[in-house]
């Protein structure tokens, strides 16, 4: 499944947040890409759009292609429970964000990377599948003879322990563990499920 390669801060002004992490950028020109940006016309924008964006946003959020975003939101869909809520538990238990939010990585997308490269393990063994779901329980960790890499120890020095209650961080081993599948409060992105799941079901 491939992932976004373009310019990250241009879509990050688009939406007006840090999708993609801090980003000085969106300090110094906060307003819309392209050449007037800052001065076009606001047009109302209609039900189709403001779903669509916030689709498009959560997509831009969690690096997912479109193709796969829908099989999540399918997955959901066939679970007991809201909708909005477990596709978005679901897009926060995949194996690159959890990487990222155990601090392993400062971006999703250097998470990503870690694991498609083969340098994160889950339960001892090698994953190099970004989208594997992780189940509570389970042992997150980078491979043992990486884990001098600069990368992460550079990363894991401005992240001392994940921002978040459903993941511990074991130091000393160098490991983290889902503790529980999280709960729609539980998770910091500023996402509107409700709106992709009206753009879905349309």
């Amino acid at each position: 499944m491939g992932h976004f390669t373009g310019p990250r801060s241009k879509i990050a002004r688009r939406f007006g947040e840090p999708v993609f992490g801090p980003d000085k950028i969106l300090e110094k020109r906060p307003n819309p890409p392209g050449q007037h940006g800052a001065n076009k016309r606001r047009h109302k924008v209609s039900e189709y759009g403001v779903q669509l964006r916030e689709k498009q946003k959560a997509k831009a959020i969690y690096g997912m292609r479109e193709k796969q975003f829908r099989l999540f939101f399918e997955r959901a869909k066939a679970k007991q429970g809201i909708t909005g809520d477990i596709l978005l538990a679901l897009c926060e238990t995949r194996l690159d964000n959890v990487v990222y939010r155990l601090g392993l990585s400062p971006t999703r997308a250097g998470a990503r990377q870690l694991v498609t490269h083969r340098h994160v393990t889950v339960n001892g063994k090698v994953c190099n599948v970004p989208s594997y779901i992780v189940r509570p329980g389970e042992v997150v960790s980078v491979r043992e003879k990486d884990r001098d890499m600069i990368a992460v120890v550079d990363s894991l020095k401005t992240h001392k322990s994940p921002v978040v209650n459903w993941l511990s961080w074991d130091e000393a081993t160098m490991q983290g563990t889902l503790l529980s599948v999280p709960e729609r409060a539980e998770i910091p992105e500023n996402i509107e499920v409700q709106l992709i799941v009206e753009f879905f079901s349309r």
